[in-house]
């Protein structure tokens, strides 16, 4: 067993073929950590990974790991601090990867929420995880990037494009995973302050503590991470205050068990429409491309009637133990939380400049008839909730046994949400009494309970291959609980339950010391969103969504070269549209048949010498509806782009760090219906990133690092969004931010 065991050890950390190894307690000055690998462990374990410095494995901005079962891309703290904005998030990190299409911020980078599709799934169709934990927002598995974890406390990520094994937790594991890590405890005791200024006004500050390991290099460590971020932004009135802390604290307790305790807060403001997504071609002509509010009181546009107020939180207590005999235990309990207050006005599209009649098919700022309510003076807009706390508990336990690794577990989540949407005169805050009585949109309160049970065995069938079956079993309850049902817009009170059995099975075969291929077959599933729910009829809401995967790859580890590359073909059924009721003319959810993604993706870093690497990925990826589709969309499948690619030269030697990496994302269709309409050409963008470190400047510094930024280096202007209004003409647009600049200034004491 126990050569089995270290047979074990030494393949998850096989990032590299050359210096890999679990970190040390002093990390040698040669070697660059690596941060947690993204793979299944024993319960108790928390592998860490270094690799020689100069080596292919430690300048990729993504690799796979020789272990890999799905295809995937690990992305290294060193990245971070290397090549993403300081102001950034995790959507600003997880762009590089392959089939990877972040939407640029039109506000500047990391300078407002943006999503991110892979292989064409959308942000509510894959998870987000923190250190294991699955979360997202009630209403549907979505995220917020400009929530919860700025760059500057994110450790290191991995994406994985695939439902993963029985083991892999959360509601949409159908579209894959982006997996995010808390970084990992420094072994020798630090304090940094660090600061970046940059265009539009943006300033950052931040200090974080390090207590480091002990000279034992096993004790008790405490992190410490705080942030504040202000910006004036590039779109007009879109201001930003951020600020952020997180606090980490490990310790053993006697020689076989870990306790982690973590904790992060966050506010956030922004002034921000919420009732549009972008300017219309008529406002960009009068005002530019960065308009987004004004400065005119009478208008909904009006900055001071459109702002957001975000707080959030996320704790957890997670203890890891060896029983002996093989057997692990690792229990972690946690919570988040999420609060939005909104104040907006009801139809900002149609401001056109003071005395100008407004757009045809726009609200009226003022005497307009809203759900019924006249508005006799003032102006139109509402206050929105979006409040939830969520809980829950993942329970893992493993046993390594002379044939494999034995896993299994159970996840519960609970959780309670208070949502409401009240019309009201924005400019007074007050409501008249006409307004009083029918001035209400939604109030809603709803709920969840869910629990998957797993358990997987980890067979090590030869000495270099590997077989993986699982299954799961889903147990979703959604409750409901509304004086006024958003959507239905009558009173509500009901729940209702999915649940499936998903199998899986994968396979890693090894092909010598320095190649490995994998083979995944696995079922994929996404639980109802709760707008499915809002409707006169909830019981015949559609069948959860549900999809088969079936992929292949090859990764490829050299000291020299880091490469691999992966076919895919996803079946994709219950996919669910709308339709307008002829009768009641409100949304209806239905099962409009199916559609298959296909694909072939890849990435490679290559070591040329004398410091300097070259970069690329890519990826062709296709999201066609099937024949029997209800609605008789055809064709593409709507914000599927058709490829992505990536290219980056890198220098990394001596003092100086630099690169200059390119991102393109391709074609798209926003809508479908009438595609030609909607369709948004490829987009790409440039950063440039150069570094100088300065090692001990001074007695009580031990260095002093210098960067400077340019992003969107060839200050491009593609629209990368269109959001439809009640006209073509109150369609509304987004491009790109022209060129910026940051300089940023890092100290370690």
């Amino acid at each position: 067993m126990k050569s089995v065991r270290l047979k074990s050890l030494s393949r998850l950390v096989s990032l590299a073929l050359t210096g890999v190894a679990v970190v040390p307690a002093v990390m040698a000055d040669d070697s660059v950590n690596l941060g947690t690998v993204g793979a299944q462990t024993g319960a108790s374990e928390v592998i860490e990974v270094s690799a020689k410095r100069g080596t292919a494995s430690a300048v990729a901005p993504t690799q796979a790991n020789l272990e890999a079962t799905q295809p995937e891309s690990i992305i290294s703290r060193s990245f971070i601090e290397e090549m993403v904005a300081p102001t950034g998030n995790y959507n600003t990190i997880i762009g590089i990867a392959p089939s990877a299409a972040t939407q640029p911020s039109p506000n500047g980078p990391g300078l407002a929420d943006t999503k991110t599709t892979l292989r064409g799934f959308q942000d509510n169709q894959y998870n987000v995880t923190w250190d294991g934990i699955p979360f997202g927002d009630t209403n549907d598995p979505s995220h917020h990037s400009t929530s919860y974890f700025p760059a500057s406390v994110i450790g290191g990520a991995s994406v994985e494009r695939g439902p993963g094994g029985a083991s892999t937790l959360g509601q949409a594991t159908y579209g894959g995973s982006v997996n995010l890590y808390s970084k990992v405890p420094a072994a020798v005791e630090s304090a940094e302050v660090f600061g970046s200024y940059g265009s539009w006004n943006t300033r950052l500050l931040g200090a974080s503590f390090e207590s480091g390991r002990g000279a034992s290099g096993q004790g008790p460590t405490l992190q410490v991470t705080a942030q504040d971020l202000h910006s004036d932004g590039y779109l007009t009135y879109n201001t930003i205050a951020s600020d952020n802390i997180v606090v980490k604290f490990q310790t053993k307790i006697g020689e076989s068990t870990r306790l982690t305790v973590f904790g992060t807060y966050g506010d956030v403001q922004t002034g921000v429409t919420d009732n549009a997504s972008g300017a219309t071609q008529q406002q960009a002509a009068l005002f530019g491309q960065n308009y987004s509010m004004n400065n005119d009181p009478t208008s909904q546009g009006y900055y001071g009637y459109n702002h957001v107020h975000k707080r959030t939180d996320m704790e957890y207590v997670r203890l890891q133990s060896s029983l002996g005999g093989g057997w692990e235990v690792d229990n972690n309990i946690y919570s988040y939380y999420y609060d939005n207050k909104t104040i907006a006005g009801y139809d900002p599209t149609g401001y056109l400049g003071t005395g100008v009649p407004i757009a045809a098919g726009a609200t009226p700022d003022t005497g307009s008839k809203i759900y019924g309510v006249k508005f006799k003076s003032g102006v139109p807009g509402y206050d929105k909730l979006n409040h939830y706390r969520v809980t829950g508990d993942i329970f893992k336990i493993t046993d390594q046994t002379s044939a494999g690794l034995f896993r299994a577990g159970l996840w519960y989540d609970h959780a309670d949400t208070n949502r409401h949407n009240f019309l009201e005169d924005v400019s007074t805050g007050t409501y008249d009494t006409d307004f009083a009585t029918y001035g209400l949109k939604s109030n809603q309160k709803s709920g969840w309970n869910q629990y998957q049970p797993f358990a997987e065995f980890e067979w090590a069938a030869t000495q270099d291959l590997t077989v993986t079956p699982g299954v799961k079993y889903m147990h979703f309850v959604r409750s409901v609980n509304a004086i006024f049902n958003q959507g239905s817009k009558v009173p509500a009170n009901f729940s209702e339950t999915y649940t499936d059995t998903l199998p899986f099975l994968t396979a890693n075969y090894h092909l010598g010391k320095q190649d490995a291929v994998y083979v995944q077959f696995a079922k994929g599933l996404q639980v109802p969103t709760l707008d499915q729910l809002q409707v006169a009829t909830p019981e015949n809401s559609p069948k959860p969504q549900t999809t088969t995967n079936y992929q292949f790859g090859w990764v490829h580890k050299s000291a020299t070269l880091v490469a691999d590359a992966d076919i895919y073909y996803i079946n994709f059924d219950n996919m669910i549209g709308t339709q307008q009721d002829p009768v009641t003319h409100q949304t209806v959810f239905l099962n409009q048949g199916g559609a298959v993604y296909k694909g072939i993706e890849g990435e490679l870093t290559y070591v040329m010498g004398g410091g300097w690497s070259f970069y690329a990925n890519g990826s062709i990826n296709r999201a066609n509806y099937t024949a029997n589709n209800v609605l008789g969309n055809f064709g593409e499948v709507p914000k599927s782009p058709e490829s992505t690619m990536a290219f980056g030269l890198l220098y990394n030697q001596g003092p100086w760090n630099a690169s200059v990496v390119y991102k393109d994302v391709g074609p798209q269709y926003e809508y479908g219906g009438n595609p030609s309409a909607y369709h948004i050409a490829s987009f790409s963008n440039v950063d440039l990133n150069a570094a100088y470190t300065i090692n001990s400047p001074s007695s009580f510094l031990k260095k002093t690092k210098i960067e400077f930024s340019v992003f969107n280096l060839g200050d491009t202007h593609h629209v990368t969004s269109i959001s439809q209004g009640n006209t073509p003409a109150l369609d509304q647009f987004q491009w790109q931010a022209p060129r910026s600049y940051m300089l940023s200034l890092r100290s370690t004491f």
